[in-house]
């Protein structure tokens, strides 16, 4: 009987990260994992998905020093909101989300840097353009980036959004405050917002 216990508990303990990792809201911790190709995967199937990713703040004993914390999130055809949390020790990532149809928020850190490369209709918030907008590449087709930057991949054919998540406050954007700065203090435009008025006085 008590080795039919112990048997029990090491299988709860082997499947409980696996449980862990398909929970689709909530809080879950990137770690390095060398047996796969995803350090984090999730495909949520139908179901909805809203997850903050808090990245290590530390190098695991194994990880080589070129490796990026590489995640992969998909689902059918419901919502996507992901935050990605880092310190100020960066951990460079690479995001890739397959969604489908469904639309797609994204946070990502302050500190990012590196290239985004996005399907369906992009939005940037304020916070987004006045903090991250400098450090990235929007590009239509995926190129090899480099081990030291950052890498997002959005395919579906939905609404995407792109936010900030604030290394400094390691909270997620504070939409008033970012408008203001943009208004009164930042002179960086959305690609999407920027139009050439001088059209208006050609003939």
């Amino acid at each position: 009987m008590a080795n039919t216990t112990t048997a029990l508990q090491l299988s709860l303990e082997k499947s409980r990260p696996l449980l862990n990792q398909l929970s689709t809201r909530g809080t879950q911790k990137v770690k390095y994992n060398g047996e796969s190709d995803w350090d984090f995967h999730l495909d949520a199937g139908q179901k909805a998905i809203d997850l903050s990713l808090i990245m290590p703040h530390y190098r695991a004993r194994n990880q080589p020093v070129e490796h990026r914390m590489s995640m992969s999130i998909a689902n059918d055809a419901a919502p996507i909101k992901l935050k990605v949390c880092r310190n100020y020790q960066r951990s460079k990532f690479c995001l890739e989300v397959i969604a489908d149809t469904s639309d797609v928020t994204i946070w990502l850190p302050s500190d990012f840097k590196g290239q985004i490369h996005y399907g369906g209709r992009p939005t940037f918030s304020a916070g987004f353009v006045n903090r991250i907008m400098r450090n990235v590449r929007l590009t239509e087709r995926m190129a090899e980036p480099s081990f030291n930057e950052d890498d997002v991949v959005v395919m579906t054919e939905g609404h995407v959004t792109f936010r900030m998540w604030d290394v400094q406050t390691c909270a997620p954007e504070v939409a008033h405050k970012e408008c203001l700065q943009r208004l009164f203090g930042c002179k960086r435009k959305a690609p999407e917002t920027t139009i050439d008025w001088d059209f208006l006085l050609k003939d």
